[in-house]
């Protein structure tokens, strides 16, 4: 994790290398007049050692920016930088508006290192309810924020849009607005997504959707956090012209996703022929992933969110088999 480490003060930088595990390290905290937090999905840690202080968040803030901040004013107004290796800095501290909307930031005080992985093999149990008589389902990933429905965007999109076996690679696009899914660095994409993939990157949802159906005719689109009509919109546009949608939302269940117009409409129009249901994930939960069919009905459940989760589907029944469909 070089790209991250050589952002700090060479003081900082030793105590990193040695007392961070960068295998398992999520994100890396900075809070002025705080010592360095480090959470990965078991557990937070704080870091023995010196304050943070005004100068070393400055000098952090000179090398992500390469001491012009003014270049990435428009990434100031989401709140974050992406950096080389596809890692994302999230920022807080003062907002400077302009007719109540957020013109750039300034007073940095807090910095939330999110570290950036490629991942694999966690979807192999989910694909033969996504994949079909040769064909992917039209997904819905349901969960709140922290449950991992990025990475599991992420993991979809290199499995699809790669080789596999006997399964050959589809054409993937993949609309990254907030630039999470792929993590692209100047347009190109700094994670694995896929051989077959391309990637639409800070670009609004509802637009870039049009932009790839249009340009770059994928037989899968791969979408983050919907929100209102336009994007309900866009996704049934998809659909209507063959696309397979694999998108996510925040939500804990899919009776609270129903409870959005735009959402609900979708689910009442049989859009999604599946529903993911991911809990959050914490240092006491490993979590889990629930099927439902198009009715909403279950199919299956894992608890964990490891290699090792366990298929409580209706034709699996072992010890450690929880409940009953």
């Amino acid at each position: 994790m070089e790209e991250i480490i050589r952002l700090f003060p060479d003081h900082f930088q030793i105590l990193l290398k040695r007392k961070v595990n960068w295998k398992t390290a999520q994100e890396i905290r900075l809070r002025i007049n705080r010592k360095i937090e480090v959470l990965d999905a078991r557990q937070t840690a704080v870091i023995e050692g010196p304050l943070v202080t005004s100068v070393d968040l400055s000098y952090v803030l000179n090398q992500i920016s390469q001491f012009s901040l003014y270049r990435f004013k428009d990434e100031l107004k989401e709140g974050f930088i992406t950096i080389q290796g596809g890692h994302r800095v999230g920022m807080a501290g003062k907002a400077n508006t302009v007719n109540n909307r957020i013109e750039t930031l300034k007073h940095i005080a807090f910095m939330n290192i999110r570290v950036a992985k490629n991942t694999v093999g966690q979807v192999n149990q989910l694909i033969p309810y996504l994949y079909q008589d040769g064909r992917w389902a039209s997904t819905l990933i349901i969960g709140p924020p922290h449950s991992g429905k990025t990475t599991l965007l992420r993991e979809l999109a290199q499995r699809i849009g790669s080789d596999y076996q006997n399964q050959h690679a589809c054409k993937v696009a993949i609309v990254d607005e907030r630039s999470e899914i792929a993590a692209s660095l100047r347009g190109i994409p700094q994670l694995e997504v896929g051989e077959r993939t391309d990637v639409m990157d800070a670009c609004p949802k509802a637009e870039g959707m049009m932009m790839m159906i249009r340009s770059m005719s994928p037989e899968v689109m791969i979408v983050d956090e919907i929100g209102g009509i336009a994007d309900a919109n866009a996704i049934r546009e998809a659909t209507f012209t063959g696309v397979e949608v694999i998108c996510s939302i925040h939500g804990t269940s899919l009776t609270n996703v129903k409870k959005r117009p735009s959402a609900k409409e979708l689910i009442e129009e049989g859009v999604f022929e599946r529903y993911l249901v991911l809990e959050r994930l914490s240092p006491n939960n490993a979590g889990s992933v629930s099927i439902l069919d198009e009715c909403g009905l279950p199919i299956a459940h894992w608890k964990g969110r490891e290699l090792n989760g366990v298929d409580r589907g209706r034709t699996h029944i072992d010890c450690n088999y929880i409940g009953r469909f």
